[in-house]
């Protein structure tokens, strides 16, 4: 088994660290304060106040933080990647920009960098079934996979590192363009004497069928589920832009319809 270093044991972070301790891993995971340690005590971890802590002997250090600028101040500026062994590898949950990863891996080349976006929810990764996207080297990936294994399933390779990223970036972009389609098609329904309930409910049995139609039927509407996933999606969306403007270009009618749904 492999000793865990763990920045982020929150929302997603926490039953993450649940099933690494239960795999039999041994972890150490930050709590910055002493509520937070509490916390991770209560998980089954070793709390620890700092990042060297965190780091020192690690075989695989785990950041599942809330944005990419958190993931470059943890990692960069802070000083984590920085603690780490070489030979060790750190593994970004962090939905952000494949640059982020990969300026990681160029300033520290002694320790292997996997980018991992996740898809899915607490509950997900609870089940041990949390959709992990993975971009990296085969040595970096050959010593953090059974760390990965502990909640993610299925694992998904997708090539060097940033590849993961930049599929999970493509996956939101057509999440969010989804939810402007479901907005627009409860108009329709609507103007045709459907109420929306029905409609959402009706279309989850339909070949119009999709999951972000199934996540807005179970809430009764479209607004009600956006109201609830607006941060989440909403970050992701604006690192999506962001990297397409730094290529160049932009997201097209993606963007047209990604708008309908969450707004500019």
């Amino acid at each position: 088994m492999s000793a865990v270093g763990f920045v982020g044991a929150g929302r997603m972070g926490a039953p993450m660290v649940r099933r690494l301790v239960a795999a039999g891993h041994r972890v150490r995971a930050l709590g910055r304060t002493p509520d937070k340690c509490a916390a991770v005590r209560e998980l089954g971890a070793e709390a620890v106040t700092t990042l060297a802590d965190v780091a020192v002997n690690a075989d695989v250090v785990v950041v599942c933080v809330f944005t990419d600028d958190q993931v470059r101040q943890v990692c960069l500026h802070d000083g984590l990647a920085a603690a780490m062994a070489p030979g060790a590898t750190l593994v970004i949950h962090t939905t952000g920009s494949p640059r982020t990863a990969q300026s990681i891996a160029s300033e520290f080349g002694d320790i292997g960098v996997l980018d991992a976006p996740v898809s899915g929810g607490p509950h997900n990764i609870e089940a041990g079934a949390i959709t992990l996207f993975v971009g990296g080297s085969d040595e970096a990936y050959a010593r953090a996979e059974p760390v990965l294994a502990s909640y993610g399933d299925p694992i998904l390779r997708l090539g060097p590192l940033g590849a993961g990223q930049a599929v999970k970036l493509v996956n939101n972009a057509v999440f969010a363009a989804q939810l402007g389609l479901l907005r627009e098609a409860t108009r329709l329904g609507a103007r045709l004497g459907v109420d929306e309930p029905n409609l959402l409910r009706a279309l989850t049995h339909g070949s119009g069928a999709s999951r972000v139609g199934e996540f807005a039927a179970a809430g009764g509407s479209v607004a009600g589920f956006v109201a609830g996933a607006a941060d989440f999606v909403g970050k992701d969306v604006e690192v999506v832009r962001a990297v397409a403007a730094e290529l160049g270009g932009d997201l097209g009618l993606l963007d047209d319809v990604i708008r309908a749904g969450l707004g500019p």
